[in-house]
């Protein structure tokens, strides 16, 4: 039996229901720092670093499964079985596409830590906010300069008559 993608895509949610109460417990004392703390110290740079490690560890292991899966693939003779089955490839490739660029994205924000630059707006130099980076630990701009950036695109788009 060839291995399914949408299970791969099933387990992975589930097995990140197990660990929903630590990780809640880890956010609120993080939260729980002063405002004074915000400088990233080594404990907030320690859990970002070991957030971002994690999550890319996932991803990796995701793409591993579809690759596996598309590999074992073998060429059904029924038409609407190998039609099912190209859907489902082209929305798993999709997927694997956003998750190759968020490993991009992650190696980067691993490289801030490195050069001390993570939690802080790549724009203007202001605090990102914890909690914007516990919601997106990869974010390089704070809520001010992405709501900017977005204006732009939206305007530049708009423009374009897209």
């Amino acid at each position: 039996m060839q291995p399914d993608i949408t299970q791969s895509v099933t387990a992975r949610a589930d097995s990140g229901a197990e660990f929903l109460d630590a990780k809640k417990a880890e956010e609120a004392l993080l939260l729980a720092s002063s405002a004074d703390e915000y400088m990233m110290n080594a404990v907030q740079l320690a859990f970002f670093r070991q957030r971002l490690l994690n999550e890319r560890a996932e991803l990796e292991a995701h793409l591993n499964e579809v690759k596996t899966a598309i590999a074992s693939h073998e060429r059904d003779s029924d038409e609407a079985d190998q039609a099912s089955f190209e859907e489902e490839l082209r929305l798993s490739l999709r997927q694997a596409d956003r998750e190759s660029r968020l490993i991009t994205n992650i190696d980067a924000a691993l490289q801030r830590i490195e050069n001390g630059e993570y939690g802080f707006c790549e724009e203007t130099g202001e605090p990102i906010g914890l909690p914007r980076l516990l919601f997106r630990p990869t974010a390089k701009l704070c809520i001010e300069a992405k709501e900017r950036q977005e204006r732009k695109e939206h305007h530049f788009r708009k423009a374009r008559g897209e």
